[in-house]
């Protein structure tokens, strides 16, 4: 793995929550990793069964590792993209994707955009996963349309899973 500044790929703790969370079989599932960092999400959604699966990456050394992994995982479902992850999303089809990956660098601007465009992306019923250095709460997301359904911290990392407002998850 490159050591790259900021990149904090998703520890294996979170990740395992992150996909109890969503259910182990995410058979026929379009999913959309903005900042796709490892790729750690990307791959894990795909060994899962998604159908379709784009990582978004602007760091071309990064971009050639999620190539190489892509071609060593035989991970035909994976759409490597170097691409600004906000500007990418803002370009799907709206209500397209069933699950978008949001973990942009800590301290970035980029969540409240980020959360703007995966609102128009996201298919009804879908999630989002969110990764941040601090929580979100519901008098933060309710504003911009959203609800949190779970929410994990494990060390530094906040992890969300969250739904448009009123279109929750039980548990």
């Amino acid at each position: 793995m490159l050591d790259r500044p900021g990149l904090r790929p998703t520890p294996d703790r979170v990740r395992e929550t992150l996909f109890n969370w969503l259910g182990q079989d995410l058979g026929g599932w379009r999913c959309f990793d903005a900042f796709a960092g490892s790729g750690a999400l990307a791959f894990e959604a795909a060994s899962r069964g998604a159908k379709e699966v784009v990582a978004c990456e602007t760091d071309p050394a990064l971009v050639a590792q999620l190539l190489a992994s892509k071609h060593k995982l035989k991970a035909d479902m994976v759409w490597v993209q170097r691409a600004n992850g906000l500007n990418a999303m803002r370009a799907q089809t709206p209500a397209s994707w069933d699950l978008v990956f949001l973990d942009p660098p800590f301290g970035s601007d980029l969540l409240g955009p980020s959360l703007q465009a995966a609102a128009v992306v996201l298919k009804p019923g879908g999630r989002v996963y969110l990764e941040s250095g601090q929580p979100w709460t519901d008098a933060q997301l309710q504003p911009l349309g959203w609800q949190c359904d779970r929410h994990l911290r494990a060390g530094a990392v906040h992890a969300h899973m969250i739904s448009r407002f009123g279109d929750g998850i039980s548990g």
